[in-house]
């Protein structure tokens, strides 16, 4: 194994989602351009973030079903663009490259404009299967008029979150934080799981996702106390941040949570889970599910137990709250870990989603 660099995990906020209705392209326009505007974008390029937005909901309004899109602000240390994600259940696109080159299609078909928000965005990607539905996801960061994409940032992690209908807080939080730092205190040796000599230090990511109990308001604290513990604990074991979670918790709702950390150069993953929140290390062949203890983090938390697992080479690990039923299969959804973890969340959640339930999704991948 080659010299490791350091994984790039973005922050997420501002988080809106736009459904599928006659004012869903004007109001999605207003509010990217809002969005990109406040971030300190200049007003040329928020215009070009305006434009794409509005080509991609208009397309989904004219030729997809049950089509929506989730527009958000991306943060790096130093740097903030927007991104926007649109998801819907068909009818797909049959050859993704021809409807993306030109922006056409002869049939009216899911296709059409798409080819400007290709050139205007920064990183793209996309994930289509015909019948069952589309994923596309698109950053936008600052850049001097009429020069070329950036490249955006490919980051090693990626959710989504989605409130109940009917509200607009979500009960369902994720986040990711870098451990530069490298192997924690029950390190199993100079080695891998799979027998590799490892070095005495390499990054590793921490990923965090919470279900608040319930659902509105009072869930969406319960689970912002969750992401604001985790952020700031200096704790580098997923045992050791649940513990400290579920200090934070105590006085709200509490919620289901679960903690997990990716060493690549281990080739594995620690994963430590309280209530109904569903873990699956995906590999190219592979689907292995990680067990969860019974309780409420915040409430009534028994003996943990850290799981550790082999880290399937080219594989990622999901975690969802019960807002996504856990029959997914990703045979039924192929190339999808060849995709980013948005794109990547984004079809696990239309492929999985239910709508009387707050739903949320994060993605890691295990290489970079």
């Amino acid at each position: 194994m080659g010299p490791m660099t350091g994984p790039a995990v973005l922050d997420c906020e501002d988080v809106e989602w736009f459904r599928d209705a006659a004012e869903m392209p004007s109001a999605a326009r207003g509010a990217a351009a809002t969005l990109a505007r406040r971030i300190g974008l200049d007003g040329y390029r928020a215009s070009e973030v305006a434009l794409a937005v509005t080509e991609a909901a208009t397309n989904l309004q004219r030729h997809a079903r049950d089509g929506a899109l989730l527009l958000r602000v991306l943060r790096t240390a130093d740097r903030a663009g927007v991104e926007f994600l649109t998801v819907d259940t068909g009818p797909g696109m049959a050859d993704v490259e021809a409807a993306l080159a030109d922006g056409t299609s002869s049939g009216g078909t899911l296709g059409i404009g798409l080819g400007a928000v290709v050139r205007l965005a920064d990183a793209f990607d996309v994930h289509s299967l015909p019948g069952r539905g589309t994923v596309m996801a698109a950053q936008f960061w600052d850049r001097p008029a009429g020069s070329g994409p950036t490249g955006g940032v490919a980051s090693v992690s990626s959710g989504l979150t989605r409130p109940i209908s009917g509200e607009t807080s979500c009960g369902d939080a994720w986040a990711v934080r870098v451990d530069e730092g490298g192997g924690t205190e029950d390190a199993v040796g100079p080695r891998s799981a799979f027998g590799r000599s490892v070095p005495a230090s390499e990054p590793a990511v921490l990923v965090m996702l919470c279900d608040g109990l319930g659902h509105g308001p009072l869930a969406a604290r319960a689970a912002g106390a969750a992401v604001t513990e985790f952020r700031r604990s200096t704790d580098r074991h997923p045992e050791g941040l649940l513990r400290r979670i579920h200090a934070a918790l105590r006085g709200t709702r509490g919620g289901a949570v679960a903690v997990a950390r990716i060493e690549p150069a281990r080739e594995r993953v620690l994963y430590c889970g309280i209530g109904n929140v569903n873990g699956v290390l995906l590999g190219p062949d592979s689907r292995k599910g990680l067990l969860s203890a019974p309780g409420i983090v915040g409430q009534q938390m028994r003996s943990l137990r850290t799981f550790e697992l082999p880290l399937p080479p080219g594989g990622a690990l999901v975690m969802h709250s019960d807002g996504l039923t856990d029959r997914w299969k990703a045979d039924e959804l192929p190339g999808l870990l060849r995709h980013t973890p948005a794109v990547m969340a984004g079809q696990l959640l239309r492929e999985a989603g239910v709508r009387h339930d707050d739903a949320g999704i994060v993605v890691v991948k295990g290489a970079w």
